[in-house]
């Protein structure tokens, strides 16, 4: 596929081709990056995409432009969010793929961070966090209906090892040999907002 095709087939995507069950991000993400790859929107192997993990110490996101969310300005509170980005090779820009974003999909790396994550943005303390169920085990967003996803390794439920995230665990310096760690070995880390743009401009 040359660069101008593919460019005509971004251009062309609509996020209602992809797998979406509302409030589990993670799954559809799985779904999308798969779907890239056999699409050849994104490398065969996914080597030019990754999963990122949105959250904080309190669990308590706020992200705009969500389509969860009952306010004009499309603000919801998450305890996690997890997008895709792709980063371009060529030079070209970096790309978020959030399916439960009403930005443009896919959306460029910085107009998401600045539209989406606003980092110099305060909390609201009305909102409320969104979880799968209540406190008495009944789903408050129903599930998806295809079997839960199962790892190379037989693991079932590993999600909680993604949304441990704590800012004391945030990285403030991004060294070369950690970038490159992070995009040759796909090794995950915890960094700032700030330096989302600055990670994925780092790229050789």
């Amino acid at each position: 596929m040359t660069t101008s095709e593919l460019q005509l087939q971004l251009n062309n995507l609509d996020a209602s081709l992809f797998n979406h069950t509302p409030f589990y991000c993670e799954e559809n993400v799985y779904f999308l990056c798969k779907k890239l790859c056999s699409s050849q929107i994104a490398d065969a192997q996914g080597s030019d995409l990754f999963v990122v993990f949105i959250s904080n110490d309190n669990k308590q996101i706020p992200l705009w432009h969500q389509k969860a969310s009952h306010r004009a300005d499309g603000v919801i509170l998450w305890d996690y969010h997890v997008i895709c980005v792709q980063r371009k090779k060529d030079g070209g820009t970096h790309l978020v793929w959030d399916l439960d974003s009403s930005l443009p999909f896919p959306c460029p790396l910085a107009t998401y961070v600045s539209e989406t994550i606003r980092p110099s943005f305060q909390l609201f303390s009305e909102f409320q966090r969104r979880h799968m169920k209540d406190s008495e085990g009944n789903w408050t967003a129903q599930p998806p209906p295809y079997e839960p996803i199962v790892a190379e390794d037989g693991s079932v439920h590993n999600l909680n090892e993604y949304m441990e995230i704590r800012a004391a665990d945030v990285l403030t310096d991004l060294p070369p040999e950690l970038t490159s760690a992070v995009f040759g070995q796909k090794h995950g880390v915890v960094i700032g907002e700030a330096h989302l743009e600055e990670l994925f401009s780092q790229i050789p």
